[in-house]
């Protein structure tokens, strides 16, 4: 048995059009998302890069780049994947001094 996804941040990159509104409406609309932050990191003449995280019981990873990638973006990288039965945290270490 494979542990939910509960919450992913992704680095996307998007043309101009769809906007960052609807890449978050669409991302929410997909199974076991219960909600989206998007942020626009950067803007160029062509495209777009957003930071989307996305959080929920059971995200369906394979649906959400599906969607992301009908609305013409790509994920460059999966920044962050949090797995299991609750939300954990990053804490810093020493190491990230």
């Amino acid at each position: 048995m494979t542990a939910a996804i509960r919450r992913l941040v992704l680095d996307v990159m998007k043309p101009q059009e769809p906007g960052i509104i609807e890449f978050a409406d669409t991302a929410a609309d997909c199974a076991g998302v219960a909600g989206v932050n998007a942020v626009l990191i950067e803007t160029d003449r062509k495209v777009q890069n957003l930071k989307l995280t996305i959080e929920g019981d059971a995200i369906d990873a394979a649906e959400l780049e599906g969607a992301i990638t009908d609305l013409g973006g790509t994920v460059h990288s999966i920044d962050q994947v949090v797995c299991g039965e609750c939300l954990v945290e990053q804490h810093g270490t020493p190491q990230d001094r």
